[in-house]
């Protein structure tokens, strides 16, 4: 049954989103002069849509001689003058809407720019402590989010407060008398925002978070797919996803709930506010206090006035979400990263491969160790093969030597110099890989076996495939090496994909070499032939081969038992099958 990860942790409102909103700022002052062009255009669009209502009335004002006295000429001025401004707002809104697309994109591809290379500085422990489909989520959904609300959200805030201002003034120089008859919707609209405002936006926050929780998931569903059907597990997969996927739409459903209501609430309010305007200006007119012109610009600019509250309303709902994402992809950009190298790193070059480990102590998590004051060494050209049972610390020792971790005690010496005086970068370069867990990408078969030196040839790719016995395989395929292979490999086999790998390996130059179970995926005739190629490949190399099957170790020059983290004994093959002890009796087990 697929692990909960992260599932079930409780969700918090935003922390800090005025810190995130400071940082969408920032992405957006790469496009500085574009923004302040678009900026000018929104506010000169904003202008025309103010300046309407002034003819309209304009207009109105010229009939209101009476019968007979209407100025057609001075009517048709004002109502041309009136269209002009309208048609010459949209154009620009139209401009503004499309410059601010390009930027929301823009500012996507950047942001997905710095988490993914922020994911590749990331240490081996972000990942281990999260799911691959809530990163997924974040480098997606959360910056589509983010994107959306940037092209469409931001401009409008800003043009809405410019025609809220705008229209105020215009109606306060219209008639003071009638902006006092909609005085109480200002504040009950801005005080209903504010508090549906705090109830939303943790709510868009925990949304986010369940979106992530089903990609993270489905993530899992589909990988393990195979075994999923093998154990007839599909109904209660269906049962598991059926729950999440009422938990996310619950989410939705409740941000949402909370949003929507707001929109025809400040509609309301500006509704009884337009009955008041409707009510004070007849009482006005009959005083003589205020004309038709008046009452009619001043009706117009009322619902100008009214009409971006309830926009700004429902924005406010949506930038609460981007605020949100914007905070889940801030928080990534913000995880720590591996540790630096020191000042005086140095290069690892000339590697001769000598490797010790002195009193090592480490456990992933506080307070539970792991390896116990680990002692190894490796000379320069030597096979050290690490056996034990599952859960013994066999790969726990080569994240160690890889410095995917470093030693919570001791220290683990390359060449007679702690690996920590080493840039990580030329360390990990002096390793070579083959792991149980293959890993192929979506490209050609030459791309994958040279995925470690760069500008192979031809000629060494092949040198490289014939030693690890899949190069006859390959001149089957319809395209022989340029044939593509699929996402994760999905058109060749596993143990085709563990010897493209061990192929990739073979190429790559360098004086250590790390086998994890590298034969696992293949059968026993090939392994018979893959084992005389990485002996081949081994000579001259100091080799650290973890394996469950001991009879593809018992060439190495030095064995090291492990149970619970503890070398329990080491030795020669021959010499620990003469003492009978712990690896004698794991290997009389896999005989017996």
């Amino acid at each position: 049954m697929p692990g909960r990860g992260d599932r079930g942790r409780p969700v918090s409102r935003p922390k800090d989103a005025r810190g995130a909103l400071r940082r969408i700022v920032r992405y957006l002052m790469t496009y500085r002069y574009l923004v302040l062009l678009l900026l000018f255009c929104a506010f000169a669009s904003n202008l025309g849509n103010l300046m309407g209502p002034r003819f309209a009335g304009r207009a109105i004002g010229a009939t209101e001689a009476g019968a007979g006295h209407v100025d057609l000429a001075l009517v048709r001025h004002y109502a041309l003058l009136m269209l002009g401004c309208y048609v010459g707002s949209n154009i620009l809104t139209f401009l503004v809407n499309f410059g601010m697309t390009r930027v929301g994109r823009k500012v996507a591809q950047n942001m997905r720019r710095d988490v993914f290379d922020k994911l590749m500085r990331l240490p081996v422990s972000y990942f281990d402590r999260h799911q691959a489909g809530d990163i997924i989520s974040r480098v997606s959904y959360d910056i589509d989010v983010v994107s959306t609300c940037l092209s469409t959200d931001v401009i409008h805030i800003l043009t809405s407060v410019v025609t809220v201002v705008g229209s105020f003034v215009m109606m306060c120089l219209i008639s003071p008398p009638l902006v006092v008859c909609m005085a109480f919707t200002i504040p009950a609209s801005i005080l209903f925002t504010r508090h549906i405002g705090k109830k939303t936006r943790p709510l868009y926050a925990k949304r986010s978070a369940a979106y992530g929780e089903m990609n993270g998931f489905a993530e899992e569903i589909f990988t393990g797919q195979k075994t999923i059907l093998a154990y007839a597990h599909e109904d209660v997969s269906c049962e598991q996803f059926r729950a999440i996927n009422r938990k996310a739409a619950e989410a939705y459903r409740d941000a949402d709930s909370r949003g929507v209501v707001t929109g025809p609430t400040i509609g309301m309010i500006n509704n009884f506010g337009l009955a008041a305007i409707g009510m004070g200006g007849a009482a006005l007119y009959l005083l003589g206090a205020v004309g038709l012109e008046q009452i009619s610009s001043f009706v117009l600019y009322s619902r100008k006035f009214s009409g971006p509250i309830n926009e700004i309303s429902n924005i406010i709902n949506e930038l609460f979400s981007a605020l949100a994402a914007a905070e889940r992809i801030f928080q990534l950009l913000d995880e720590p990263e591996e540790c630096a190298d020191a000042p005086d790193a140095a290069e690892l070059t000339d590697c001769r491969g000598h490797v010790e480990a002195r009193g090592v102590s480490f456990g992933y998590v506080p307070g539970k160790t792991i390896l116990h004051g680990l002692d190894l060494e490796a000379k320069p050209g030597q096979t050290v093969a690490i056996v034990g049972p599952t859960g013994a610390g066999k790969t726990t020792i080569i994240n160690l030597l890889m410095r995917f971790y470093d030693a919570e005690k001791g220290a683990v010496y390359v060449d007679e110099r702690d690996s920590r005086a080493y840039t990580l970068e030329s360390l990990r370069r002096g390793y070579a890989m083959v792991l149980q867990d293959t890993w192929v990408f979506h490209g050609t078969i030459f791309d994958n076996i040279a995925y470690g030196k760069e500008n192979a040839t031809l000629g060494e790719v092949v040198a490289a495939a014939k030693a690890a016995r899949i190069h006859n395989y390959i001149l089957r395929l319809p395209q022989g090496y340029d044939t593509v292979i699929s996402e994760d490999g999905g058109n060749i086999s596993k143990g085709q994909k563990q010897l493209l790998t061990i192929a990739r390996a073979m190429l790559y130059n360098n004086s250590m070499l790390i086998l994890d179970e590298a034969t696992s995926n293949v059968d026993t005739a090939t392994e018979r032939q893959v084992q005389k190629a990485i002996r081949s490949l081994m000579k001259g190399r100091t080799c650290f081969v973890i394996a469950h099957r001991l009879s593809t170790v018992q060439n190495a020059d030095r064995i090291l038992v492990l149970d619970h983290g503890d070398v329990v004994e080491q030795g020669t093959h021959e010499s620990l099958m003469a003492q009978k002890g712990f690896y004698y009796r794991l290997y009389a087990s896999q005989f017996e």
